[in-house]
């Protein structure tokens, strides 16, 4: 057949040095995205469970401390209890209004494997109701 061409003994191990070669490059692109979707989806849960904690303790009738109860469950029952560890609330006054603000503090390690982590801390606002 015009066109084709037999491989000679000196390109024998040619596939495996470009599949090497090709790894090396691969594989810490997939795990640096799978790392970042990682952390985006510890951080995107981590500020609905903020928020929905915030809107709960403000809420007539509640406070900042079922603010933080609720959050952690959120927490706990979409990740790990171990991003719920450190969970603050505190009526603040924005622009007058008194609002509950929710703060989380989380590590996630890399991979979710353990060692050094990225360090994320978010809030979630809602202003607090008042009883008429």
């Amino acid at each position: 057949m015009p066109g084709t061409r037999r491989r000679t003994r000196a390109e024998g191990g040619a596939a495996v040095v470009d599949f090497v070669l090709v790894l090396v490059v691969l594989v810490p692109l997939v795990l640096g995205v799978l790392q970042v979707s990682l952390v985006l989806l510890v951080r995107n849960t981590l500020t609905a469970a903020a928020s929905d904690g915030a809107r709960y303790a403000a809420t007539v009738g509640r406070g900042p401390a079922d603010g933080v109860a609720r959050t952690r469950e959120q927490i706990a029952g979409a990740l790990a209890a171990r991003f719920a560890e450190d969970v603050d609330a505190r009526v603040v006054s924005i622009d007058g209004a008194p609002t509950v603000v929710v703060t989380v503090r989380a590590s996630v390690p890399a991979l979710g494997l353990g060692g050094p982590g990225v360090e994320l801390e978010v809030d979630g606002h809602a202003v607090q109701e008042i009883q008429p």
